[in-house]
């Protein structure tokens, strides 16, 4: 089986360099639709798991100061365990990469 094409994004300080698949299936696009539209939770809460499902989904390594992490368990733990503009780097790369090769997906 092929393996499906990446992109990799670095932070302007080039600290992080986040390596995203470049394929969303239709069924992972619809699981994420559910994950935007139908949320029992608060806006918010809802919001931060539209970020996680979609770094599930499409991150393959993430590096942060040198130290790289892959897995997609491993990176679901780091991204929890982010500062706060680690995580805006995230969103804001995720918003990127899906307006490039998704632009019927909106990224949160």
């Amino acid at each position: 089986m092929p393996q499906a094409p990446a992109c990799e994004y670095a932070s302007p300080d080039g600290e992080q360099v986040l390596s995203l698949r470049c394929v969303l299936t239709p069924r992972t696009r619809a699981a994420y639709g559910q994950v935007r539209g139908d949320s029992p939770l608060s806006q918010e809460d809802a919001w931060q798991r539209a970020v996680e499902f979609l770094f599930e989904r499409l991150a393959l390594r993430w590096a942060v100061h040198g130290v790289a992490t892959e897995g997609s368990k491993e990176l679901l733990l780091r991204l929890r365990a982010a500062t706060p503009d680690e995580r805006r780097f995230v969103r804001d790369t995720l918003r990127a990469h899906c307006a490039e090769w998704f632009p019927d997906v909106q990224a949160p």
